[in-house]
């Protein structure tokens, strides 16, 4: 320690001292500017919260309770997510979590064993908005666990959080293969008649994209005009027909719909 201490130029006073002893050191070449970000980004993790890195409620992917293996493995495909929560009929009731990787086992056109949610669904952890990231970071290591739903000071579920999101106020941001520029397209084509759209692309947009021809007076986007048709809210794996046009929820909660896959129809 002593020999760090000479090193870096001095004994510090307080935490601010030591940053700036240790980008000082770094601007000495003692070591690399990787491993400074990596000490200032423990530093800042001790003073984070929870809410200020969460994905928050709207932006969940979730599958719900009373979804068929088939709506399962389209919201898991479609996402590109390892981890799910599983709700029943909103985002404040989580009743527990899926792994992409439990449903390895109903995969495959030969396998005849019956799916119930139930004997693969995970008991969920929750976690105050409130909670330093370095608690909850020794929270997961100690529980082996990867994912958390956050609550907000009312019980209410305000969004969730994992390990990754923790690690990258670390080391940086976490790039695997599915955190692509395409994560922000509006429309996706799966090449074999479906394509997965965004609730709020623009309807002309989508009339481009899918040569519909919707229209955009009462409506600006394609999930407006999906629930104007349905007169409510749709649920995840609820279906719609418009115009020939086949509409299936993919991602909502209870005031928003967010994932839709559509198959538009066939030119004659």
């Amino acid at each position: 320690m002593d020999r760090l201490v000479h090193a870096i130029g001095g004994e510090p006073r307080d935490r601010g001292e030591l940053l700036e002893l240790l980008r000082d050191a770094q601007a000495r070449e003692i070591f690399d500017a990787d491993t400074l970000q990596m000490v200032e980004g423990v530093f800042q993790v001790v003073e984070m919260r929870v809410r200020d890195i969460m994905i928050p409620r709207g932006q969940m992917v979730v599958v719900d309770y009373d979804a068929t293996l088939k709506e399962i493995h389209d919201v898991v495909i479609e996402s590109g997510h390892s981890r799910f929560p599983v709700i029943n009929e909103d985002k404040d009731n989580v009743v527990g979590v899926v792994l992409a990787k439990d449903l390895l086992r109903f995969s495959g056109s030969g396998s005849e064993q019956p799916f119930r949610l139930d004997d693969i669904m995970r008991k969920p952890t929750f976690t105050p908005e409130t909670k330093r990231l370095n608690v909850l970071l020794k929270e997961f290591r100690a529980a082996r666990n990867h994912m958390a739903i956050v609550l907000d000071e009312y019980g209410g579920v305000d969004g969730l959080v994992t390990i990754e999101d923790v690690l990258e106020e670390i080391v940086g941001e976490i790039d695997d293969e599915h955190d692509t520029e395409e994560d922000d397209v509006a429309i996706r084509d799966h090449g074999d008649g479906r394509f997965s759209v965004r609730a709020l692309t623009p309807i002309d947009e989508f009339n481009q994209a899918l040569g519909t021809d919707f229209s955009d007076e009462d409506f600006d986007t394609i999930g407006g005009l999906l629930m104007q048709h349905i007169g409510h809210v749709p649920k995840v794996g609820e279906n719609a027909i418009i115009e020939g046009c086949k509409f299936r929820v993919l991602s909502a909660d209870s005031r928003r719909l967010e994932l839709l896959q559509v198959t538009p129809p066939v030119p004659e």
